[in-house]
């Protein structure tokens, strides 16, 4: 069983304990214009590399508060173990909005955890998505302006896909946006696709917003997304996740 560390939040401490293991890959979010890690995202696996599906089938509404407070400790001690302050690149972990109770208690196990590992919390970047309609918006724009004012980065993640539409978009703006692989799948070949990944680029470009463009698996559609000025890739073409390591992405 894996065991929470002191300190965790009253949500946590009603919940269920974890009865079972985790441990993260980490894939990078390449900046092109270096050709660097912009960031690394950490993505839970088992303990012995078992699939991401495998381990969120185990996750429930009982437990999934010490999941997400040990996904967060996880991602930090792995990043670290992996040599993530030999780089500047941040740490990208994601986290369910609805199993934060309250962002001020919720974040201090995270904090402390940084502060044992000495990576500086202004290199943390939260991801949030939600595969299902959010029943609290407000809950999440309470999180993600305090995420902010304590200096943490924040994205929200698969841009285009389910619920993350312009609706949410219009209650907030993250600092990161991630557009999801199905909007860029086929974005050389597709034209309403490239129109709408290109309206996307200039919208968050005038409301301040990064965008990174996430699932390239082909040079064509790196070069399309090169062509539309998108700085900040993610896909297997650059780099597979690997397990407790930090791949190095590779360009050409």
């Amino acid at each position: 069983m894996t065991k929470m560390p002191p300190g965790r939040c009253a949500g946590c401490r009603e919940g269920q304990a974890l009865d079972f293991s985790i441990a993260m890959a980490f894939q990078p979010i390449v900046d092109l214009r270096s050709g660097r890690a912009w960031a690394y995202e950490a993505l839970v696996r088992g303990a012995e590399g078992e699939s991401a599906a495998e381990v969120l089938a185990q996750v429930t509404p009982e437990n999934r508060y010490a999941f997400d407070q040990q996904c967060r400790v996880a991602a930090i001690e792995g990043a670290v173990a992996a040599g993530l302050l030999d780089t500047d690149a941040r740490l990208s972990i994601n986290f369910l909005p609805n199993a934060v109770y309250s962002p001020l208690a919720c974040i201090q196990l995270t904090l402390r955890t940084a502060e044992a590992e000495g990576l500086p919390t202004d290199r943390l970047m939260f991801e949030f998505t939600e595969n299902e309609e959010m029943a609290d918006p407000d809950h999440v724009l309470n999180i993600v302006e305090t995420y902010r004012r304590m200096g943490f980065t924040t994205a929200l993640d698969d841009f285009g896909a389910g619920f993350a539409g312009l609706g949410l978009l219009a209650r907030f703006q993250p600092d990161v946006l991630k557009l999801d692989m199905a909007l860029l799948r086929g974005l050389d070949t597709s034209e309403p696709r490239r129109l709408i990944v290109e309206s996307m680029a200039t919208l968050c470009r005038k409301l301040g917003v990064t965008v990174v463009a996430e699932g390239i698996e082909t040079q064509d559609e790196l070069d399309a997304v090169r062509a539309l000025g998108i700085d900040l890739v993610q896909g297997y073409l650059l780099a597979k996740p690997a397990f407790q390591a930090l791949p190095e992405p590779v360009l050409s």
